[in-house]
């Protein structure tokens, strides 16, 4: 038999609705999304160019990113404490380049099981070659989802 506490959390949790994991800036009650064009140019490449950090003397290195309902997201494979994902986490700030273009960015982290879900499916959509088959499997590990970053107007 369910408890009242257990009924309550099921109801709460199946009236939500589907946007429930969109993250709020400063108030906002919406993300600040990438523009349009520029989020098809990421999810038509293979490779997103990212500089950490306007702190840092990061360079553009190569990630792999995906598009989800219009928003860009990112995973780190490593969790060096000089690598994109723990320079964001000290100075969120950073610039991405996609084509001739740099763009400036803020990296938020990311929450809430169903977008989780939806960033795996992305990327087992996006990364299909036997080689990244590896790394798409990875991206699933708990270690891993836990470095979701989304990139957003700063």
């Amino acid at each position: 038999m369910m408890s009242i506490y257990r009924a309550a959390f099921w109801h709460n949790l199946l009236a939500m609705r589907p946007m429930t994991y969109v993250k709020r800036i400063a108030g906002s009650s919406v993300t600040k999304r990438l523009q349009q064009s520029l989020v098809s140019a990421i999810d038509a490449s293979p490779i997103l160019r990212v500089r950490a950090g306007t702190r840092s003397d990061h360079r553009f290195i190569g990630i792999w990113a995906v598009v989800v309902d219009g928003r860009v997201f990112a995973r780190s494979w490593m969790h060096k404490a000089g690598g994109w994902y723990q320079t964001f986490l000290d100075d969120p700030f950073g610039t991405i380049q996609v084509g001739d273009r740099q763009v400036q960015v803020r990296a938020l982290r990311v929450r809430g099981i169903r977008i989780h879900d939806d960033i795996e499916r992305a990327y087992a959509n996006k990364y299909t070659t036997p080689a990244s088959i590896k790394y798409v499997r990875g991206f699933r590990t708990k270690r891993r989802r836990e470095t979701t970053m989304e990139f957003v107007r700063p």
